[in-house]
This record gives structure tokens, sequence and C-alpha cells, in this order.
């Protein structure tokens, strides 16, 4: 596929002004719940769940207000894309669906905030998010707060030196918080269906991966998102062994490769790498960090989760 090709999808998939939230909570027990939050914890990323499942007519996917969704919806996608991309796509339909569902919750929300419509989509979701996030600022104790606690990420550089790259970072990560709760909230005030088979099929076809097979395995999780030639993401990977070689039987330590895996990054709203992520032997997210991670604050973190 050509690089301008490959950005297109991944860009319909994952929107860098509206990123997803990564799936928290348990996993599904055997009754199955309304909502697809309660029945597939972890599932949905965002507006999506709280989403009732129901029985719908075969070929209709969602059901929201005046708008319908149906079974072709990543058609387009689909058609576009090459074997090794196309077959991640398969297994993500749910993750599309909670993108296009996201995007017209969006524009619905826009338009009741005065936006015009009357302009190109991608004008329209910045003048959104700007209205969002007005008024939004870091200060001096939030700047130096970060470099204090992830000297590692900036390879142990002068305060000085960095300051100036922390503060837009910063920024940015606050305009993703608010952005969140507002899709999220979204989701909630709105009377959305799902058909309940296809959430089951697809729902089996996003966890057949190794994360989600870690985090069913009954112990706890430490998965590290990140790839080959990412420095601090280097870093990790000695970490990483000797993880595995202390706790060979009470801990799954899962590395990654976002590169190779955009999809899986996608779904747990990973946004820059590397990220370590830990989840509880019921499969709950219990701690995320950004950066590189040393051994130290690893192995304490392992520990206040009952590892041993």
């Amino acid at each position: 596929m050509k690089q301008h090709q490959r950005v297109w999808i991944l860009a319909v998939i994952w929107i860098a002004v509206f990123p997803l939230v990564a799936g928290r909570g348990g996993l599904a027990g055997a009754d199955e719940p309304a909502t697809v939050e309660g029945a597939y914890p972890g599932l949905a990323t965002g507006v999506l769940k709280s989403a009732r499942l129901t029985d719908m007519e075969k070929g209709m996917v969602l059901q929201a207000h005046q708008v319908e969704i149906r079974e072709d919806f990543a058609g387009k996608i689909l058609g576009q894309a090459e074997p090794e991309i196309r077959k991640q796509l398969e297994k993500n339909l749910f993750l599309l669906l909670e993108q296009k569902a996201m995007e017209m919750l969006i524009r619905q929300d826009a338009l009741s905030m005065g936006i015009s419509a009357d302009q190109p989509k991608e004008e329209m979701l910045k003048a959104y998010v700007e209205r969002l996030t007005e008024g939004l600022t870091v200060n001096e104790a939030e700047i130096k707060a970060f470099y204090e606690n992830n000297k590692e990420m900036v390879g142990g550089m002068p305060f000085d030196q960095v300051r100036g790259s922390i503060e837009p970072f910063l920024l940015e990560q606050k305009k993703r918080a608010v952005l969140d709760d507002r899709i999220e909230g979204l989701g909630k005030r709105t009377d959305i269906r799902l058909n309940r088979d296809w959430v089951k099929k697809h729902a089996e076809l996003a966890r057949d991966n190794p994360v989600d097979k870690a985090r069913m395995s009954g112990k706890p999780t430490m998965v590290e998102f990140g790839a080959a030639g990412c420095v601090p993401c280097d870093m990790m990977q000695p970490i990483l062994d000797k993880l595995r070689k202390k706790f060979p039987k009470n801990l799954n330590v899962v590395f990654v490769h976002v590169g190779e895996n955009q999809l899986l990054g996608a779904r747990f709203g990973v946004r820059s790498i590397p990220v370590q992520v830990f989840y509880d032997q019921k499969g709950k997210e219990v701690f995320r960090h950004v950066g590189f991670y040393a051994e130290e604050k690893v192995l304490k973190q392992l520990t206040e989760m009952g590892v041993k």
C-alpha cells in the first residue's frame, strides 16, 4: 500500500484530535447486561460504552435518533486496504463502528454549538476542538512536576532545555482529557442501540489478540506498547526480559509492536510510545505510564498489585 493510502486509512480509525479512551474494566461474565460496557467491558472506548444491545433486523448494526448504520458501513475502507492491514480491520470492525458513531455525534454536537457545517470536515472538527478547549493552560508547577517524574523520558536533559517541549505536550494531554470526557458524555446522553448478535460476533473477533488473551488468563498482566528503533522502547526490553524470568508463573508480560499492530494500539488508546499498561487478575486496567519506566518503579507497581 502506498504511504499516503496507509495514512488515510489509519486517519479514519485514529483521528488525532479525537483520540479514543483506552478500554478499562474487567471482562464479561456469563450473563449479558443491556449495555456494551456491561456485556463486554473494555470493548468500547468512548461513545458506545452506554449503547444498548437489542435485537435488530438482519443487516442493521446501529440506530440512534434518525440515523442508521448498516453492516456495509466499512466497505470502502476494507476495499482500499491491502491484505496485511485488511485482516486487522476485519477483526476490528467494532472499532470502526465506534469511530463512525463518534463522528456522527460530534457533528451533531458541533451544530448545536453553532459551528457551521458548511465547511470542510477537518475545519469543522478543528473549530469544535478549539471551542471545547478554549482557555486551557499549563502552569509552571505542572511542567516542573512532569519533568521531575519523567527525567528518564527526556534523557536527563536540563529542565531549561526541555521545558519548551513539555508545555505543549501537557496542554495536548489536557485537551485530550476534555475531549474524551465530552465524547463519552455524548454517548451516555444519546439513545444508541446496537445489534446484539453483530456485537457478540465482533467482540469475539476483537479479543483475538495477545493483550486480551493475557487479560483473560486469570493472572496479572503488564503490556508494553512500543516499536523497534524507538530509544525508550528499546531501553524497556531488558526490563521486560527480567520480569519474564522473575515472575514466570505469576505475571503475563506482553510486548505489542504498534507499527505491526496499529489497530490494537488504537483500540487500547495508545497515542505515543512507549506505554506500559498494568491489568489485575480480573483483566481490569489499574495503572498506565507513558515513556521509559525504570525497573524499580515497575517492580513497585507490581508489588502494589500483589505480584510476588
